[in-house]
């Protein structure tokens, strides 16, 4: 089934870049919207309609301090991605195996040489 075209949930949010440059940033902490705008080379309109976009969706949290707003990463709303991403671990796990076990036997063969 196909996604709606919507930012109303977090993989949509996530899937533009600049959202995401958003995120990479705030994990070192809380950041004004005119520092983030600045850093990513954006307008502060533009900045400040990714970071409502990724509040809504639990990503962003945000306080009032003096005359600033401060945003500040909430890696809790990226659950939903890790449960989801979560189901291909096994399936990785499995590959990196059998190619752990294919090294392993080139190397076995290559000393048999």
């Amino acid at each position: 089934m196909a996604r709606a075209a919507t930012t109303s949930d977090v993989f949509n949010a996530i899937a533009e870049p600049q959202r995401r440059e958003i995120l990479l940033l705030l994990r070192a902490g809380e950041r004004p919207v005119t520092e983030l705008a600045q850093e990513l080379g954006m307008t502060q309109p533009g900045a400040s309609k990714h970071l409502r976009v990724l509040r809504e969706v639990g990503l962003v949290r945000d306080r009032r301090a003096g005359k600033q707003r401060l945003y500040g990463l909430d890696a809790r709303g990226l659950r939903p991605v890790h449960e989801w991403t979560g189901g291909f671990e096994r399936f990785w796990n499995e590959s990196f195996d059998r190619l752990d076990e294919y090294v392993q036997d080139l190397k076995q063969a290559k000393q048999e040489e």
